[in-house]
């Protein structure tokens, strides 16, 4: 695949319509959310032209911003656009004093706000526009070939030189070795030094009508939680970084965005072409309290009673490792398991 939309299947004048309304509606229903935001830090005026922007919805999430903020702003994000959904950890009080970071609060539903995406569009849409913006929830780590070496600025460059406006990641669940919330964590550390270790598969990859838009499944969660449903198992490609246009629009996550040819940005793992992996780093200690709560609130699927099992499965402290589990060394060990592309 090029990356254009002639790489996915044309589509009637009828489906091309449809999909056009439907982006049309995410919009407006995006553009009326912002009354659903209360400014808490709003430094959006310092933005400049060609700043690199990062975008972040989040609940009680103290624990893992130190790191999270040190990391992109190593890789060079500029500004950072947060929106909180009630937390009560210190969250806000630790945002609010972040020289980069604007803060909306919010006590609406996360679910019904398409999981917090109506929020994020509509500050895409008036901060982001013509921006390369990320967006990355609070347990991802972005990372890409040589990102030790080379900037967020470098590879945007790189992409721009090809004409690209979007680029895809696999999200790569990192575990320990012992059972879940036995281990020990220091905030503002690298959460990678606790989940040493990922599967580095396998992993089905399918694309969608009539969004043209990529479905991979498989890896850890789905080995220790959905072995017997597969089809609900999480979805773990995505379009972290974009260069924004206030006319795209995230459907689902940034698992698939409209206009269609965003979606052909990214063919999955084994794609030779540029794309990164989002470390995943939800079982860190406390996903065991995290997962208690979160089955209560019900607010992160759509049928939220058809996941209680999953909850269950982490609240029982499961062991994950398993003797075919790889130790987490790098992104040249995930450049040569076919896990991310290149950058050339």
């Amino acid at each position: 695949m090029t990356g254009t939309e002639d790489t996915l299947p044309p589509l009637s004048w009828v489906q091309k319509y449809r999909l056009r309304l439907k982006r049309r509606r995410l919009l407006w229903r995006s553009f009326r959310s912002r009354h659903q935001l209360t400014p808490l830090q709003d430094r959006t005026r310092a933005i400049k032209p060609g700043d690199i922007l990062a975008f972040t919805t989040l609940r009680n999430e103290i624990t893992r911003l130190p790191w999270f903020l040190r990391h992109y702003r190593a890789l060079g994000v500029d500004q950072f656009l947060i929106v909180d959904n009630g937390s009560d950890d210190g969250t806000v009080a630790f945002l609010r004093n972040q020289p980069d970071v604007s803060l909306w609060q919010t006590h609406d539903s996360y679910r019904d706000a398409r999981y917090g995406l109506d929020w994020l569009t509509w500050l895409q849409m008036r901060h982001g526009h013509g921006h390369w913006t990320l967006m990355v929830d609070a347990d991802e780590l972005l990372i890409y070939p040589e990102h030790d070496t080379r900037s967020l600025r470098d590879l945007t460059s790189l992409l721009d030189r090809q004409g690209r406006n979007a680029f895809g990641a696999l999200m790569l669940d990192l575990y320990p070795k012992d059972p879940l919330g036995v281990q020990g964590y220091e905030p503002d550390t690298d959460p990678t030094a606790v989940l040493s270790w990922f599967d580095p598969g396998p992993y089905r990859v399918i694309r969608q009508s009539p969004l043209g838009n990529l479905w991979v499944q498989g890896g850890a969660r789905e080995r220790m939680f959905f072995a017997d449903t597969p089809r609900q198992s999480p979805t773990l490609n995505k379009l972290p970084l974009v260069r924004w246009s206030r006319r795209y629009a995230f459907v689902n996550s940034c698992h698939s965005a409209l206009p269609r040819k965003l979606n052909a940005a990214y063919d999955g793992p084994g794609d030779s072409r540029p794309s990164g992996v989002l470390l995943h780093t939800k079982f860190l200690p406390e996903v065991i309290e995290k997962s208690k709560v979160e089955k209560t609130r019900r607010q992160h699927f759509h049928n939220p009673d058809q996941f209680a099992d999953y909850y269950d499965g982490i609240i029982n402290r499961p062991l994950m490792w398993t003797p075919q589990s790889e130790r987490y060394t790098g992104w040249r060990q995930l450049q040569q398991l076919g896990l991310m592309g290149n950058i050339e």
